[in-house]
Order: C-alpha cells, then structure tokens, then sequence
C-alpha cells in the first residue's frame, strides 16, 4: 500500500514540475497547449472512492493553476474531469471487475479500449479548460481550434507516457 503511495506521489510531483517549467511554455502555431499534468487523474485507480479522487485532482489542479497564475482554472477542470473519468470509462469498459489491474493503462485495458478512454477523457479536460478561459464564445473558431489540436498534442504526448511506462508482460 505504502509503495502505491508513493508511487502515486512520485507521479504528481512529476507531472506538475514537467508541467511547469516544459509543458507551459510550449505552444504550437499558437494553438495547441500540451496539457501532460491530467495524465495523474486518469491513471487513478477505478476503485479509489470518488471523494478521494475529486481531492486529489483539485489539489494537482491547484498546485498547477498556483506556479502557472491561472487562477483557478486548472483546479476547477480537474474536478470535473475527476467527476466524469469512471462514467467515460464505463462507456467502453461497461465491467471494472475485468479488469486485471484497477488503474487505466494499455495494458490493463487493451489498446482500443485506452485510447478512446484517453482520447474522450483529454477533450473533455481541454474543452473545459479552453471554455473557463475563454468565458465567451466571441472567438468560438480560435477557441475550437485550440481544443482540437491541444486535445491531440496532449493525447499523443501521454500515449507516448504510457507506451513508455508500461510494464512488459
């Protein structure tokens, strides 16, 4: 139990600082913001009760929006995707009790049914994120542009975390 702890929190603490000083400052053609730090609330066990889940993802939301002065806007996405990550899975994955090991992975999941989880699960972070910032749709053409290709940097990115981070059978 303690090696998961630890596990989990060496993760965070990873992620945020990989956030922070890399990911933050890459922007592509303007648009598209890789988003790596939500990679820790979707490899979150499915059995962790969703109380725990919510404080855990507003906690790395937070500790985001605090080094990057987005006031607020992390945090607040983050707790939504928290609310939302086990429903989506449930989309594709209707039975946790198959599978093998509770935390989302390739491997656990097989590769079709992880990348539409990962895929639904970072464009509902980044259409949340993008409408928090955004509060309007006065430039609803940017604001769709930035979701779409910050969705896929951003899937593409922890598609390469996870391939790299998966255990070999």
């Amino acid at each position: 139990m303690t090696k998961e702890i630890l596990k989990y929190l060496l993760l965070f603490l990873i992620l945020v600082v990989a956030q922070v000083i890399v990911f933050n400052h890459l922007c592509l053609f303007n648009v598209a913001v890789p988003l790596v730090f939500i990679y820790f609330i979707i490899k979150l066990p499915v059995n962790l009760p969703v109380n725990w889940a919510l404080t855990f993802s507003f906690l790395i939301g937070l500790t985001v929006d605090i080094f990057s002065n987005t006031q607020g806007m992390n945090a607040l996405a983050c707790t939504i995707l928290a609310a939302v990550r086990i429903p989506v899975l449930r989309l594709y994955f209707p039975r946790e009790d198959d599978m093998t090991n509770p935390e989302p992975s390739l491997r656990t999941l097989g590769p079709g049914v992880y990348m539409k989880y990962l895929i639904s699960t970072v464009a509902v972070y980044c259409a949340l994120f993008f409408f928090i910032e955004a509060f309007t749709f006065y430039n609803w053409t940017l604001m769709l542009m930035r979701i779409l290709a910050s969705t896929l940097l951003t899937f593409i990115i922890l598609l390469a975390f996870d391939s790299l981070t998966a255990k070999s059978r």
